[in-house]
């Protein structure tokens, strides 16, 4: 599968699928067609892939079906510049298919109805790059780094002899209410920070406004810092000065709906692109799919190609020599590479890297040209 908003789309509006749909191609051709035409959407559709998909072909037989299929008028790559409402742009080239041929004339108008469509559920599973909000600590695990704490969680410091309790006076701790998490991030500020030492009762006292700073998206670390950044060398009423900071930094209340809903995003242009090179057409010109420089390319077979690829190899070990002597013939004698704007070898040698990259790429080599 190709990066999600990528691959392989559907043009839809069209027949069932039959027999002779692809009666009109050659058999490779029509083979390929078939096993394209039972992909899923958004599979990758370079040649490449398919050739390591496909059982029988090479990159080679597929790059040259790709392009015929493409000719004929049931494939066509598609760049669509998309704009999204947070600003943010790209192109994403998109490979229509159509079972049916189509004529250059339909495809440029499908072309032209791409633009200003409305692809905000096609762009929103993988383009989007919006972050996923923290998950809020869960209530009572020791993960929040809140150590537990009871409504009488401080020690007992006095001297007093103990006396045993009131069974009818004291609640039982079975049936004791566990701590919120606003409790204890209030609980937790005397460990941060000792002047921020909070009694019982301003613990519960502020835990509506902590809750609601939780409920807000912010987290016990969060609230813990708005409280202890910048405090004063003391403090006298730590409740109090603690509400007012609650209040004045509360956080904003989350939008839950945009949270949720998907960046709207638009197709504020579209190109046709070659099915061969990827060029589009700000810098070449498009002929049913193809751009002029690889419609001019001849179509080398597997055998052709393995052939060039050792002619070139040849050349690029052995023949520079022969090269050379043949240019000082020209020149009645030698002539030193001082007096070459490019050394005979270095050209023999980019000669043949540059088609040994070609023929890797499923490209015909280039001829040499002293």
């Amino acid at each position: 599968m190709a990066n999600t908003g990528y691959g392989k789309r559907a043009t839809g509006d069209e027949d069932p699928h039959a027999d002779p749909d692809f009666a009109h191609l050659l058999p490779r051709d029509a083979e390929i067609a078939v096993f394209v035409d039972h992909l899923d959407n958004g599979h990758a559709m370079g040649h490449k892939v398919i050739a390591a998909e496909h059982p029988h072909y090479g990159q080679q037989a597929c790059r040259t079906s790709l392009k015929s299929l493409t000719e004929v008028g049931h494939l066509r790559w598609i760049k669509e510049h998309i704009t999204v409402e947070d600003n943010s742009m790209r192109w994403v080239t998109r490979t229509y298919w159509s079972r049916t041929p189509r004529s250059a004339r339909w495809w440029a108008e499908f072309a032209r109805e791409r633009h200003g469509r409305d692809v905000t559920h096609d762009y929103q599973p993988g383009l989007a790059r919006t972050e996923d909000p923290a998950p809020e600590p869960a209530s009572g695990s020791e993960s929040d780094g809140i150590p537990e704490a009871g409504p009488t969680s401080e020690p007992n410091t006095t001297s007093e002899p103990r006396t045993t309790p009131d069974p009818r006076t004291t609640p039982d701790p079975r049936t004791t209410p566990e701590p919120s998490a606003a409790y204890r991030a209030l609980v937790q500020l005397r460990a941060t920070d000792p002047r921020m030492s909070l009694s019982e009762a301003d613990c519960r006292a502020l835990e509506p406004l902590a809750a609601e700073w939780l409920t807000r998206g912010a987290t016990p670390a969060d609230m813990a810092r708005a409280l202890t950044d910048g405090l004063p060398p003391t403090i006298t009423n730590p409740g109090g000065f603690a509400r007012t900071r609650l209040e004045s930094k509360m956080p904003p209340k989350k939008d839950d709906a945009a949270g949720t809903r998907p960046l709207r995003a638009r197709v504020t242009r579209v190109l046709m692109a070659c099915a061969t090179c990827d060029a589009d057409e700000r810098t070449a010109k498009i002929i049913n799919g193809v751009c002029e420089e690889c419609r001019a390319e001849p179509d080398l077979s597997e055998e052709e190609i393995k052939k060039g690829f050792e002619d070139i190899a040849y050349l690029g070990t052995t023949t520079a020599r022969f090269l050379k002597q043949k240019l000082e013939r020209r020149t009645g004698g030698p002539v030193p590479d001082t007096f070459r704007s490019v050394p005979i070898e270095d050209r023999v040698h980019y000669h043949y890297r540059d088609n040994r990259d070609r023929i890797a790429n499923g490209l015909p080599p280039r001829r040499w040209n002293p």
